[in-house]
């Protein structure tokens, strides 16, 4: 399988398809919330860590925000519209500088949790397309 990191313009925002529902159904909130947990531990570790909360309260809970989130996104219960309002993540994100060696980071993360959750080939491409392409939207600064 090849997930491929598509590189786009700086500030272009790409048309973005949400994950096939099937990523939901399969994984359901659990391996979603343990997918999302293992993808932020991972980030923890890389080169961007300095973008993620030091204090474990605060990391815990912005896992629980970016889970919330998608699963959402992926067709769950709607989490995060409840907790934090409508998504407005290129607001929340503007305070970070986020460029494109950042967002390789961020992805090559996703990469490694994705392939933990033994799903099927086509649920990981379908979340995996809708995650690079969104990931470019967060660019927001050039490197």
């Amino acid at each position: 399988m090849n997930l491929q990191i598509n590189i786009y313009p700086f500030g272009s925002r790409p048309d973005v398809t949400k994950p096939h529902p099937d990523f939901y159904k399969t994984l359901k909130e659990e391996g979603i919330r343990k997918m999302v947990s293992r993808h932020y531990d991972l980030m923890r570790l890389s080169a961007i860590n300095s973008l993620f909360p030091a204090d474990n309260e605060e990391f815990e809970t912005a896992k629980t925000r970016s889970a919330d989130f998608m699963i959402q996104i992926c067709g769950g219960p709607d989490y995060f519209n409840q907790h934090r309002g409508k998504p407005m993540l290129i607001n929340r994100h503007a305070p970070f500088t986020i460029n494109e060696a950042g967002r390789q980071i961020w992805l090559q993360c996703y990469q490694q949790a994705l392939m933990e959750t033994n799903l099927p080939e086509h649920l990981i491409e379908s979340f995996w397309e809708y995650i690079q392409v969104f990931s470019a939207w967060m660019v927001n600064k050039k490197d």
